[in-house]
């Protein structure tokens, strides 16, 4: 299918207000940063110095949270919004947001770039997060029971760990394996070194702290649990539920989030998501003020706009559970 549709954005904004909205300030990009790692530091901080099992449960969803906001970080990189020098840009992006996470720069830019030229279409990479929605209740809860539970966690982290162990074999390189394979375990090997490298320093880190322990009690634990949960939510508010149609302004969904949400779900204005998609290159700091504007010119009727996380889950869940499960 043909790519989805652009917005010419002099359709809509004047001259002045979009200079005002692609402008982008280095030093407020690198700030993100330096908030998005200096919360993590203050939650643990927190759990080290209060220990009991309040402090220990606040500490990992705040984390998981800003887990998520180091991922939000590496998708700004991606469109080179954290810096206008881009060495700096990449650099940031990828080792000090993406591959603590477990994740790389360049290989997330190349699938999210097909998503953003797709979105809602056959070819976008990431239909499969949204076309089965809506879904029942129980199913959404099982799928929150496994991200809990960490069953998510090791199941998305199994085949790049299974590559890290993979040895190149002429024989079975030959008769089995084709460039695309070979490329898959090279990548996912590579990916899962810097993984483990980083998060390495990152203990030696909590450790020099006092708070060795905490690498595991809190990073490690909010990785395996709260980071996949406010993942999976956060994916079902972008585009579950939403339009398939040709007009771009319903592909995606902008949720209100308000200070509990954007502190333990939604981080660094990811939640202005149809903005961001009607208008990719906008720096995240500037989406709020986007999506005020369009309101202002009476466009953000044509967006689907939720309430909350809440509403958003309300609507993912309606499906009817089947009679034979009643």
């Amino acid at each position: 299918m043909p790519a989805v549709e652009r917005i010419d954005p002099k359709t809509i904004f004047s001259a002045e207000e979009w200079a005002r909205l692609t402008a982008r300030d280095s030093w407020r990009g690198m700030w993100l940063v330096v908030h998005c790692w200096g919360t993590i530091a203050a939650a643990v901080a927190l759990v080290t110095l209060w220990p009991n099992p309040f402090t220990w449960l606040l500490a990992v969803m705040i984390v998981g949270t800003r887990q998520l906001g180091l991922a939000i970080l590496m998708h700004e990189a991606a469109h080179g919004g954290l810096h206008t020098n881009q060495k700096i840009n990449e650099f940031v992006g990828n080792w000090i947001c993406a591959v603590p996470v477990g994740a790389t720069l360049a290989g997330y830019r190349t699938y999210h770039l097909k998503h953003h030229r797709f979105t809602q279409q056959p070819e976008d990479p990431d239909l499969g997060l949204s076309a089965p929605f809506p879904i029942s209740k129980d199913s959404f809860y099982r799928k929150a029971f496994r991200d809990l539970t960490g069953q998510t966690f090791i199941k998305q982290r199994r085949p790049s760990f299974k590559a890290l162990f993979a040895r190149h074999d002429p024989v079975l390189t030959d008769a089995m394996r084709d460039e695309e394979t070979e490329n898959f375990l090279t990548s996912g090997r590579i990916a899962m070194q810097r993984f483990l490298a980083v998060n390495a320093l990152l203990f030696g880190l909590f450790w020099l702290a006092g708070a060795g322990i905490w690498f595991f009690g809190v990073w490690i634990v909010a990785m395996a649990t709260w980071f996949p949960l406010v993942t999976r939510v956060r994916n079902i508010a972008e585009h579950a539920c939403t339009s398939t149609g040709p007009d771009p302004f319903s592909h995606a969904r902008t949720t209100h989030a308000n200070i509990i949400e954007r502190a333990l779900i939604a981080p660094y204005w990811v939640n202005y998501h149809a903005e961001h998609h009607l208008f990719m290159y906008l720096p995240c700091y500037r989406l709020e003020e986007a999506h005020r504007l369009l309101t202002e010119k009476g466009l953000i009727q044509r967006v689907d706009v939720a309430a909350g996380y809440l509403d958003v889950l309300r609507l993912a869940t309606s499906r009817a559970r089947p009679a034979s499960a009643a």
